[in-house]
């Protein structure tokens, strides 16, 4: 992999990437990322140019409707697939899926940066910064909040690119999902929304009825987040950015939390060294029948490596009375402990506040 800098353009790429002023060749590069063939093909130039590049028009105002017509195609998409859930979840939903975060990892993802014209040199080291860390990253984690702010240029330019295919297709809201949904990939579900810690902690907190206080400072050349629950300090984090010093400290925070629910609760789990509980799959069927809930599925997801050293990953899934739970369970050599993990895991899950 190499890593340069072009005519003001990020390249981190095995292969040949176009100057982005060779406008014409980078619009049909974006086409094939995107599955889509513009009729208006100045509608896309616009919306990869910078507002740096001041003798074009920029992006900006194809910015401010891509903006508002992801929301509304997210709240579409949410309120459609979940016909039961109530409307804080739903919002939480639609939040996590148009995130800065989240739209960032969709132009690394997807190599989109790499087509953008612009004159702001100073983007390219926070851009190159945050597209290595994203590719670095377990693909199986599917982490929403990593331990590098995501640059804002990088949504900006998902939320153009997305405004100009919805004014291409003449503000065909149906067809522009159709089109741009995996491309957004993967989406936060209800399922995987836990996954992240600072809405999970305001869910948990909602749940509870207990009012959860984010207060931010900064100390000589660090951010620091202290998280106060009814007025009691429960967590602090600390970071170079704001927000990640916010994502550590709800880290420590559910993490806190979730030990004072397993030293409160009758129940006994023995865990070994790397915290996997003893007997998972059988503990977990007992928590479920106490429960009267169905009994767990589980379910191979990934095969990995060569014949002679294959190691599996495995899903499992509870469907309780209001929504279906889903864990992933690390990397293991056998199929039962692969299972296991599953089940380990989703245990530390259910024994949080949350579903206690």
């Amino acid at each position: 992999m190499s890593i340069s800098t072009d005519n003001g353009a990020l390249t981190i790429s095995q292969n040949y990437v176009p100057s982005p002023n060779d406008t014409d060749t980078c619009v049909s590069a974006v086409e094939d990322i995107l599955g889509y063939t513009f009729n208006n093909k100045k509608l896309l130039e616009d919306a990869l140019t910078h507002p740096s590049c001041i003798d074009s028009v920029s992006y900006q105002r194809l910015e401010f409707v891509g903006d508002a017509v992801l929301g509304l195609a997210f709240a579409n998409f949410v309120f459609l697939g979940y016909p039961d859930v109530d409307q804080g979840i739903l919002s939480l939903l639609r939040a996590a899926n148009i995130s800065t975060e989240k739209l960032a990892r969709v132009a690394v993802r997807h190599g989109l940066y790499r087509y953008v014209r612009h004159n702001a040199l100073a983007l390219d080291a926070k851009v190159r910064e945050f597209a290595l860390t994203v590719q670095a990253e377990d693909e199986i984690a599917a982490v929403y909040g990593g331990a590098v702010k995501a640059p804002k240029v990088l949504a900006d330019i998902v939320e153009s690119v997305v405004a100009a295919i919805y004014v291409d297709c003449d503000f065909n809201l149906k067809f522009l999902w159709q089109i741009i949904r995996s491309f957004l990939e993967p989406i936060v579900t209800l399922e995987t929304l836990p996954l992240q810690p600072v809405t999970m902690l305001y869910e948990l907190c909602q749940k509870q009825g207990k009012k959860v206080e984010f207060r931010q400072c900064r100390k000589v050349d660090k951010n620091i987040c202290s998280i106060y629950m009814d007025g009691k300090l429960i967590a602090t984090g600390m970071s170079d950015q704001k927000d990640i010093a916010k994502l550590n400290a709800s880290k420590e925070a559910l993490e806190k939390l979730n030990k004072s629910a397993i030293n409160h609760k009758d129940i006994i789990y023995r865990v070994d060294d790397k915290n996997e509980i003893e007997a998972a799959k059988q503990k977990l069927h007992e928590l479920c029948c106490k429960k009267k809930w169905p009994k767990p599925t589980y379910r191979v997801e990934k095969e990995v490596g060569l014949a002679h050293d294959k190691k599996f990953i495995c899903s499992v899934e509870i469907e309780t009375v209001d929504v279906k739970l889903w864990m992933l369970g690390d990397e293991k050599s056998r199929i039962k402990e692969a299972e296991n993990s599953a089940a380990s895991l989703m245990i530390h899950s259910l024994l949080k506040p949350i579903y206690m």
